[in-house]
């Protein structure tokens, strides 16, 4: 008991630590960090598009936050590292930020869904699927999709492949969820399906009963 205990306070620290994180780093595009207990540390990997806003000249500001995350969170020696985001399009967590902050900043939510959806398939993304939620220019709540391409929503590739990421834009109508689903790369099944309508389109039928059982592994980002 004192053991699983002690795994949910490490959880608590850990998501404090995530949320601290996240708030300290937004200019750097921050990404998600991973915590990991050393035998002689306790090391913590960031995550995000621009590294060297986080570990500033000479690493002065790498040492700051060692210090702050040790002293705020009671950490013992912990060892932070940074790691880039080479594609920051193709990051959940990052697009979901970034739509965020333009809402908070008063953009029309839909121009920037839409350019953000055309920025992330450029980059090379299968699919992309955003879901924004609340009160969006009205005194009721309601929730709007977009999506493009093709987007895994079951099975292991809808857990491997789909990067899923949540932020909050806070309004003065109050507060504006944003989900973002990202997939980061294609299934042997999306391309069984392309083939399929390719050969469709030239008029050759023979493969038609293929086609079922490649949609059942992959759904369209609308669904």
């Amino acid at each position: 008991m004192a053991e699983e205990r002690k795994f949910v306070k490490e959880a608590i620290r850990n998501k404090k630590i995530e949320e601290f994180l996240a708030k300290e780093f937004a200019r750097a595009d921050y990404s998600h960090s991973e915590i990991q207990r050393t035998p002689l540390s306790i090391r913590i990997t960031v995550y995000a598009h621009k590294p060297g806003l986080i570990i500033g000249r000479g690493g002065k500001n790498i040492d700051l936050m060692t210090q702050t995350l040790k002293d705020k969170f009671g950490l013992e020696n912990p060892q932070l590292d940074v790691q880039e985001v080479e594609i920051p399009e193709m990051d959940a967590a990052i697009v979901a930020r970034q739509i965020a902050q333009l809402i908070e900043r008063g953009l029309n939510y839909k121009r920037i869904v839409e350019s953000t959806i055309k920025r992330v398939m450029e980059a090379g993304a299968p699919g992309i699927a955003v879901r924004v939620s609340g009160k969006l220019g009205g005194d009721m709540g309601r929730t709007e999709k977009f999506s493009a391409g093709y987007l895994m929503s079951a099975g292991e590739p809808a857990e491997t492949m789909v990067d899923t990421a949540y932020a909050r834009a806070q309004v003065k109508l109050g507060a504006i969820g944003v989900q973002v689903r990202i997939m980061k790369e294609s299934p042997k099944e999306l391309g069984i399906i392309k083939r399929i309508q390719e050969e469709d389109l030239s008029g050759n039928t023979e493969e038609k009963t293929v086609e079922g059982n490649a949609e059942a592994g992959a759904t369209e980002a609308t669904s």
